[in-house]
């Protein structure tokens, strides 16, 4: 499980422990490190399938880029030395058509995946539920958080978990149908009421991020736009869950 401790793959380990799988964490913590590969192989030995829900916090395309192919490279070749017959990556819906540094990180680790020699299966899941309370800290002046006008289906991050693990125990399945939440928000209204549940006192200052990537945020891009699977928790029942 590479990216065991970010949002989704804390509930990941969680599923796959439940259900009675062993789950061996990738980090740094545990004596490996995803971007230089070192140590992959011995915790790798006797793995079935690796999960990788890694992130960055880079935003420049070439930065995104050497981070997202640096982890899937040594993934890619520990997994071929140690045997491993499944790489699972999860995506992000609508990165074809918002041209955002990050998102050109994700479309090469899609690349890398499909064209590397692991047997592979590809989610791509929408905004998770958390990503509203992430929103507040983009750009904070003050009490005064800037966030960007964006249409979201948001889902919660335990059912992304869950449909990973799902496709762990399906096997190899390619490019699957993109996962999205039960209904679509303004990422600013999110925002805003994650800020008056958690009282954290942040006022919420709209912004029309310019260009082609501010374009695809307002106009839906980041939503699904073909029929799937959708998760069933609302951005309601989230926040007072």
């Amino acid at each position: 499980m590479a990216g065991g401790t970010g949002v989704v793959g804390v509930h990941v380990v969680a599923v796959a422990r439940e259900r009675g799988h062993r789950v061996e964490v990738l980090a740094r913590s545990t004596g490996a490190d995803l971007t230089t590969g070192a140590g992959l192989a011995e915790r790798l030995a006797g793995v079935d399938a690796v999960l990788d829900t890694t992130s960055t916090r880079a935003q420049k395309r070439s930065e995104a880029e050497a981070f997202f192919g640096a982890v899937t490279e040594h993934l890619l070749a520990a997994e071929a030395e140690a045997g491993v017959g499944h790489h699972l990556a999860l995506s992000i819906v609508g990165i074809d058509d918002v041209p955002s540094g990050y998102y050109h990180g994700k479309r090469h680790q899609e690349r890398l995946v499909t064209e590397g020699g692991v047997p592979w299966t590809i989610l791509r899941a929408t905004q998770f539920h958390e990503f509203a309370e992430q929103a507040l800290d983009f750009v904070r002046l003050g009490r005064f958080s800037v966030v960007p006008r964006m249409l979201s289906q948001p889902v919660a991050a335990r059912e992304v978990a869950e449909a990973l693990v799902d496709l762990v125990e399906a096997g190899p399945s390619g490019r699957v149908p993109d996962l999205a939440g039960p209904e679509r928000h303004d990422m600013v209204d999110l925002a805003r009421r994650v800020s008056r549940a958690r009282g954290l006192g942040r006022r919420v200052v709209p912004v029309r991020v310019p260009g082609a990537w501010g374009r695809g945020f307002r106009s839906g891009a980041l939503c699904p736009t073909t029929d799937g699977p959708r998760g069933r928790t609302t951005f309601e029942q989230w926040l007072v869950g």
